[in-house]
């Protein structure tokens, strides 16, 4: 389960880093001159398409690990608060600053659905535009992190292999484990 589970986060990673890569010329003319209505409007598909992405990776990892995802009217946001929040069987899988500066990404992609391009202003854009590449790593180590400190451990003073993570329960003459969190660190894209 868990196994699937990185590398389906390991694939969304690649694709945001592709995502960003292919925007990379306009994302450097950027830092120095205002985009055109022409580049403003790919830029606001491409900041959609970035949120979009990492938040595919956040309902996968709550699906997975908590069983289900916020519902509802308002569960994009319930999920961001999730997903920075402990639960009884994970820690936080971002940080309470990640939360925020992802928070503004998920606003951006509401007004990007609502409003016609040409209502667009780089001003309320630029934030976001110039700081995705750098959401994007922090949001790459925090996953590590979350990964690395959820590792499974064995108990001590046991060697038969279970693991704190695990839920286990004895069978006739076996112990069946729900396995929670039974994650190598997977490899993210540079």
């Amino acid at each position: 389960m868990l196994d699937k589970l990185r590398k389906q986060v390991t694939v969304e990673i690649e694709q945001l880093n592709h995502l960003l890569q292919i925007h990379q010329p306009l994302l450097d003319k950027c830092k120095n001159t205002k985009p055109d209505p022409i580049e403003l409007s790919a830029l606001a598909a491409m900041l959609h398409a970035f949120y979009t992405g990492i938040e595919n990776i956040l309902k996968r990892v709550v699906v997975e690990l908590d069983g289900d995802s916020p519902k509802g009217e308002f569960w994009h946001r319930k999920l961001l608060d999730k997903i920075a929040q402990p639960s009884p069987i994970r820690s936080a899988v971002i940080s309470a600053h990640l939360k925020d500066v992802l928070r503004k990404y998920l606003y951006f992609r509401h007004v990007f659905r609502q409003a016609y391009t040409f209502e667009l202003r780089w001003e309320k854009m630029s934030e976001l535009v110039l700081e995705c590449e750098n959401t994007l790593r922090e949001l790459e180590v925090e996953l590590k992190a979350f990964i690395e400190s959820n590792k499974p451990k064995k108990w001590k003073g046991r060697n038969d292999g279970i693991f704190e993570s695990e839920r286990c329960r004895k069978g006739n003459d076996s112990i069946f484990c729900d396995s929670i969190l039974k994650l190598e660190p997977f490899p993210l894209a540079s």
